[in-house]
């Protein structure tokens, strides 16, 4: 199961992941329906963990970093607004027209973990903030799409930056946070950066499930943590986009196991192989 201490998943195992990665899919797009002006992060969160109850799934985030000293992450999801770039504590923080607001989101069942993220606009967003949020969307899927069985690890951290660079918009790479390997944990081996060039580390095997999250901001890369010790912002005040996806390789092509369609949509308008082991 372990190579390198990479964990790579039988066929039913990847099957077993995508009933956590539906959850996610689901919350997170009931979410986005309640984000609008005057509803506070604390209230998503309360949300987030009624329908985690519903759905009979567990929360891989809550009291996350307990185990290692750190602050036990006292919410469900990670809510961060603006210049928040991830791991905003949901509370008293109430949205504004214009804002963007980044959500990650986590379930386990049965002892596998799904992990996904997506930035919601609140009302209407300023064209710039609207097109961070798109390009950084963007920048995911052409991260997905690079992957392939043989290639290795770093196509897709090359093909997100090269999505980045492409757009001309001088947008930085979040470096200190990346993708990761996901299954029995939320966070494993190997870690995904967003940059990088091609044909370098682990190679792109069946059973490897991944998460590929791009981090963009407006402006510099540099971060910086609050003193809650979690709560991570950009330095200089820009505004931040996140998203990210669960997905893996099967002998078929692609499958995103945190998309309500498992990612057949947008894979075959971009010509790619839809690859689901399951319906």
């Amino acid at each position: 199961m372990f190579s390198r201490g990479i964990e790579r998943k039988t066929p039913e195992q990847v099957i077993a992941m995508r009933r956590p990665g539906l959850v996610v899919a689901r919350i997170l797009a009931e979410l986005e329906t309640m984000v609008a002006p005057g509803v506070t992060t604390g209230e998503l969160d309360a949300a987030a963990r009624e329908m985690l109850a519903e759905m009979g799934a567990t929360s891989n985030f809550l009291n996350y970093g307990a185990e290692w000293g750190y602050p036990p992450y006292p919410g469900v999801a990670c809510i961060s607004v603006n210049e928040e770039i991830v791991h905003g504590i949901p509370g008293e923080r109430t949205l504004a027209e214009g804002d963007i607001v980044s959500v990650d989101f986590g379930a386990i069942i049965d002892g596998w973990h799904g992990d996904a993220a997506r930035t919601f606009e609140v009302g209407q967003v300023s064209p710039e903030a609207h097109q961070l949020s798109v390009d950084t969307r963007e920048s995911m899927w052409a991260g997905i799409g690079a992957a392939r069985l043989g290639g290795r690890l770093s196509d897709i951290s090359h093909a997100v930056e090269q999505s980045v660079l492409g757009t001309g918009r001088g947008y930085g790479i979040v470096r200190e946070y990346t993708g990761h390997g996901i299954g029995t944990a939320m966070h494993q081996p190997p870690d995904v950066p967003n940059y990088g060039k091609p044909g370098k580390g682990p190679k792109i095997t069946e059973g490897l499930v991944l998460a590929i999250e791009p981090m963009l901001v407006l402006g510099d890369e540099e971060t910086a943590t609050l003193e809650d010790d979690w709560t991570v912002v950009t330095r200089d005040g820009s505004w931040a986009s996140h998203w990210e996806n669960t997905m893996t390789v099967t002998p078929k092509g692609l499958w995103v196991l945190t998309e309500l369609d498992g990612g057949e949509a947008e894979l075959t308008a971009r010509g790619l192989p839809f690859g689901p082991l399951a319906d």
